[in-house]
């Protein structure tokens, strides 16, 4: 195995334990952690999306795992949008690329997009997503709406954006975490990586 490719798999390695560990943890709607990547990976693969934008709706929500390891645990429904998509996007920069990354980073400024430009949106969102629009800066300006309609990765936040609200079907089957293991890899070892 090369160094890039142990530095991948230990990488990942990391990335599933923190899932095991902390994945089974309430995702504020009825569902876990883990149970909500989950579904939206696996929207994802449903509109034959590539595999960056597979491995970004997969831990697109890593930053929650993140937060819940630091506190120990100790977390409330009401801590679950402070800034998860920038802690989890500077923390999977470490191991994957661009591609994974931006999307991630810019998830929930996509739901903020949507909610200031979809007249029907809000009403598709669930009870928690409603909560923590509110905390996350609620619908977008017209000047925001512009800046983030010329950002380049506009068209895969929206992408993601539609799966993670679509991931949170209760008792949806799916496949299993490690059944992502060898594409997690695969993209942590793309040549267009951050170094």
């Amino acid at each position: 195995m090369t160094d890039v490719g142990a530095e991948a798999a230990r990488s990942v390695a990391a990335l599933l334990d923190l899932y095991e560990r902390w994945g089974r943890e309430n995702y504020d709607e009825g569902l876990s952690q883990t149970e909500h990547a989950l579904q939206t990976a696996a929207l994802a693969i449903a509109d034959s999306a590539p595999d960056d934008l597979v491995v970004a709706a997969l831990l697109h929500d890593v930053g929650h795992l993140l937060d819940l390891a630091a506190s120990e645990g100790h977390w409330e429904p009401t801590d679950i949008d402070l800034n998860h998509e920038s802690v989890g996007a500077r923390h999977l920069a470490e191991t994957f690329p661009p591609g994974v990354t931006a999307p991630i980073a810019l998830h929930v400024r996509a739901k903020r997009y949507l909610a200031a430009t979809d007249p029907d949106y809000a009403a598709t969102l669930s009870d928690g997503s409603t909560r923590s629009l509110a905390r996350q800066g609620g619908p977008m300006s017209a000047d925001e709406i512009a800046a983030f309609e010329a950002n380049p990765e506009f068209d895969a936040a929206i992408a993601l954006r539609r799966w993670d609200d679509g991931g949170k079907v209760d008792g949806l089957p799916v496949p299993e975490l490690n059944e992502y293991q060898a594409l997690l890899c695969r993209v942590a070892q793309e040549p267009q990586r951050r170094s």
